[in-house]
């Protein structure tokens, strides 16, 4: 730790009773029928599932995961009330740019670990150290280790913008700074261009969502309503149809019933794991083969961090959230994120007709999205999935020290 930094740093640590806890459930899990699934046609499959806690009961090591965690400084200070906590990494350069990393759901902050080491340090990996970053990566409010959360059940992407402002300026003194997020990290961050530019030296961020993704009457359907458009080929019919079935159960779930779900993932670890085990299949480019993505270690870690801290209910309660409150402009200026803004397009989230990476981007130009964001830096790759600084941590980095080379 840099002896100017001026937070004492507190290693992260689960206790065993917590643990004993969790292995007692996993052994006393009372599993459902599921003839005729080993497809997934009907949702998880058991016959994967039960391999999985099996693996998880009898080999799984929580503490080696921790160790690698802690291999890394972990702060915990409140802001407004509000329980934050950061993995840091200094930057090791010359003037290493403060850079805030966020993720989105169902992420931890460990989905950033690929990228962490050589965007602090890239001479170290073959790169120019005049391009370091000094990485903070917090968990996102109510998600992992920033629990517990019950004094703010209104939590949202928006309102997170202003905590990371008042943590990277206030709390961390740093009067400029850099963002990049995926997901919900992408609405923070897109937030963080909107409203706080002339704080900011750019953003970069994954998809290009409009901030009012989650407003509405009908937020909980992808369409908005709308019939499927007639005329399509059938390359774009079925590439619609793939786009809605990933995200169909999930929205309405989230947005319309957050609590009433919550209640069994809470209770039951297997139920929590098959949820969000789901979005890791369908919204990763695995070609069919989840382990290819994230190994058995890597999906029981990231669901180790929603389950040691309780922290599903408050974090599926982000999307509801974002449509009860809704954003609102803070300035009429244009573009509404005024921040230079980079982003990055992964394959596997092609829209319908789009199927080479030069079309993604002439896709995304001609859509209403383009005209929200101060765009400096747009590229599509043909590999990638939801999960971009994971399943692509290299395009990712060379991305985002573009977007801030510029």
């Amino acid at each position: 730790m840099t002896s100017t930094f001026p937070l004492q740093a507190s290693p992260i640590h689960v206790a065993d009773d917590v643990l004993d806890d969790l292995a007692t459930r996993l052994r006393l899990t009372r599993w459902p029928d599921d003839v005729g699934n080993d497809d997934w046609h009907y949702g998880v499959s058991r016959r994967y599932l039960q391999e999985l806690v099996d693996y998880w009961i009898d080999e799984y090591d929580w503490r080696k995961a921790e160790s690698a965690i802690n291999a890394y400084e972990h702060y915990h200070v409140h802001i407004e009330g509000v329980p934050i906590h950061f993995l840091r990494k200094p930057g090791v350069g010359p003037n290493p740019t403060p850079l805030i990393l966020t993720h989105g759901w169902p992420w931890t902050f460990w989905h950033w670990s690929k990228v962490i080491d050589p965007l602090a340090d890239p001479a170290a990996f073959g790169g120019d150290p005049a391009e370091a970053f000094d990485v903070i990566v917090p968990s996102l409010p109510g998600f992992g280790f920033s629990t517990p959360l019950p004094k703010n059940p209104d939590m949202n992407f928006w309102k997170v913008a202003d905590l990371w402002h008042t943590l990277m300026t206030d709390t961390l003194g740093h009067p400029k700074y850099a963002a990049a997020g995926c997901d919900v990290g992408a609405l923070v961050t897109g937030q963080l261009g909107h409203k706080y530019a002339d704080e900011l030296h750019g953003i970069h961020i994954g998809s290009g969502q409009k901030l009012t993704l989650f407003t509405g009457d009908r937020a909980w359907d992808l369409s908005g309503g709308q019939p499927i458009p007639s005329g399509l080929s059938e390359s774009a019919y079925r590439q619609l149809l793939s786009l809605e079935h990933r995200f169909a159960v999930h929205l309405a779930a989230h947005v319309l019933e957050p609590s009433t779900l919550a209640y069994g993932l809470t209770d039951s670890p297997v139920g929590l794991l098959a949820w969000i085990l789901q979005r890791w299949v369908t919204w990763s480019a695995n070609h069919g083969d989840i382990e290819t993505v994230f190994s058995k270690d890597d999906l029981l870690t990231h669901t180790m961090i929603f389950w040691v801290n309780n922290a599903i209910g408050t974090s599926i309660r982000y999307y509801a959230n974002a449509n009860r409150y809704p954003w609102t402009p803070a300035h009429d200026r244009l573009p509404i994120v005024q921040a230079r803004t980079g982003i990055t397009f992964v394959g596997h989230e092609n829209p319908p007709g789009v199927s080479t990476p030069e079309q993604r981007v002439r896709s995304w130009l001609g859509s209403d999205r383009a005209d929200w964001y101060n765009h400096v830096n747009l590229t599509a790759h043909e590999a990638g999935g939801h999960f971009i600084p994971w399943e692509v941590p290299d395009a990712w980095i060379d991305d985002l020290r573009r977007t801030f080379r510029r």
